[in-house]
């Protein structure tokens, strides 16, 4: 049961029954209510022109016994004190009246019979005559029922008032038959309760249907990423379907998190197997001076040894360095002057100029300067003669540029340089070129602190490296 309700395509069938059902309930009981209502009134309106017919006659003048009453409608007149004086003759019983009285009595002032006296009576005595009346205001209706020739039902019954001359105030009491309200409504509740669920059925289906061909592509994605985690295989893609939906867009989405996600890993790779054969050289170098130096103390070399061991633990540190920045270590956000810090890393060098103005930047002051650090190195080793490093204000900007006299950076190889383990000249030796990490390392502090290190041709003709950070607010 969880995992069916558990599907997407399981809670929006589910949901859209749910809603066409609650709309289908409020929209069937407003058609009831309101055919209800109508029928109610068509009734109410066929009671109150039978009553106002009866009312016109007594309004006449017209005695009890000689009213024009419907036989098929309840009827009944009362006077004043609430005595029945006229009734349908096929009345048996009736109730949400003012009486239930269905036998005519003697009005209580002697001024006429029922329609049910006795007719030598009625022949007689002229006192069911009446002066004319006239029509009182107000008509008010009730529910009820009544039994007319043996057959019950339920009416909606007018009460109209008249007042009939000397036989004082009278009120007409007719119904209207609710049979008709009554078949209409059972039949609508059939039809409702028979059409409803086969409707909510079809809704269930297409919906179940639509869904599924909508979702047909996701359920494609998500196979093809089970099988891409099981082979490990990060080249695969998914399926990008051709309807330039949502679920397109996820499908691009999803395959250029797996370019990101290889190039990632082989990036690693290569960084693990550069790393594996950077570390071995000055391993190897200072594992054979010692080898050489136990078994010939006076052929060791102490200061090759030393050399490998600083070149090995430099080594050291740029790796973890750099694997610190790429599990996202934060730069913070202390602030500092960047044209100290320039001074403080060029001091020493004999070979560089500084010009450096006081600038305040925010980050990592280690990081920085081992970025600085790097920059000079790099300009020492391609230099002919002199470098220059200056730090300026842009704008917003930080810039410190270390310019060299060297050769330069060929244009095509601008972007390269920053790429981990890269030395241009393959012929350069180690000792002399480093492992090429230097650069790489450069950038990605410069990228983390919001910046960017960028590589142009210096005004003497070497190689302008210039180095922009975000000015501290």
């Amino acid at each position: 049961m969880r995992r069916i309700f558990g599907s997407v395509r399981s809670r929006a069938t589910l949901g859209a029954t749910l809603v066409v059902a609650v709309a289908l309930v409020a929209a069937g009981a407003a058609v009831l209510l309101s055919l209800r209502s109508n029928l109610m009134d068509q009734a109410g309106n066929e009671a109150q022109r039978t009553a106002q017919n009866v009312v016109a006659q007594l309004a006449a003048g017209k005695p009890y016994d000689q009213l024009d009453l419907d036989d098929e409608s309840p009827v009944q007149v009362v006077d004043a004190n609430g005595t029945l004086v006229a009734a349908s003759d096929e009345l048996e019983r009736i109730s949400g009246t003012a009486t239930d009285a269905v036998k005519p009595q003697p009005s209580s002032g002697g001024t006429g019979t029922g329609a049910g006296a006795d007719d030598d009576d009625d022949a007689d005595d002229d006192s069911g005559r009446g002066e004319a009346g006239e029509i009182g205001e107000g008509t008010e209706f009730s529910d009820g029922s009544a039994t007319i020739d043996g057959e019950s039902a339920d009416y909606r019954f007018a009460a109209v008032p008249v007042e009939a001359g000397d036989r004082g105030r009278l009120t007409v009491y007719a119904g209207g038959s609710l049979d008709a309200e009554q078949s209409a409504v059972n039949t609508a509740l059939t039809v409702m309760l028979v059409g409803f669920p086969l409707l909510l059925g079809v809704v269930a289906g297409v919906t179940w249907l639509v869904t599924r061909r909508a979702l047909r592509p996701v359920e494609g994605i998500r196979g093809e990423m089970a099988a891409i985690t099981a082979s490990e295989d990060l080249a695969r893609r998914v399926p990008v379907p051709g309807t330039h939906d949502e679920v397109a867009r996820l499908a691009l989405t999803t395959n250029e998190t797996l370019a990101a996600l290889q190039t990632s890993v082989e990036r690693q790779r290569r960084f693990v197997a550069d790393a594996s054969h950077e570390l071995r050289s000055p391993i190897a170098s200072l594992r054979t001076q010692l080898e050489v130096g136990v078994a010939h103390p006076e052929l060791l070399d102490l200061d090759g040894a030393v050399e490998d061991t600083v070149r090995l633990q430099g080594l050291a540190a740029d790796l973890l360095l750099l694997a610190r920045l790429d599990a996202g270590e934060r730069p913070g956000d202390a602030r500092f002057d960047l044209g100290a810090l320039a001074r403080e890393q060029a001091e020493g060098r004999a070979e560089v100029t500084v010009e450096a103005r006081s600038a305040q930047v925010a980050g990592s002051r280690g990081q920085v300067g081992r970025v600085l650090t790097n920059l000079l190195d790099n300009a020492a080793r391609h230099a002919r003669s002199a470098v220059t490093l200056t730090v300026r204000r842009e704008g917003e900007w930080v810039v410190a540029a270390v310019a060299d006299d060297g050769d330069g950076v060929a244009e095509a190889d601008r972007e390269r340089i920053f790429e981990r383990f890269v030395r241009l000249d393959e012929a350069r030796s180690r000792d002399d070129g480093g492992a090429g990490l230097g650069l790489a390392i450069a950038r990605d502090v410069a990228v983390r602190h919001g910046g960017a290190l960028t590589v142009g041709r210096a005004p003497a003709g070497g190689a302008l490296f210039e180095l922009r950070l975000p000015q501290a607010q």
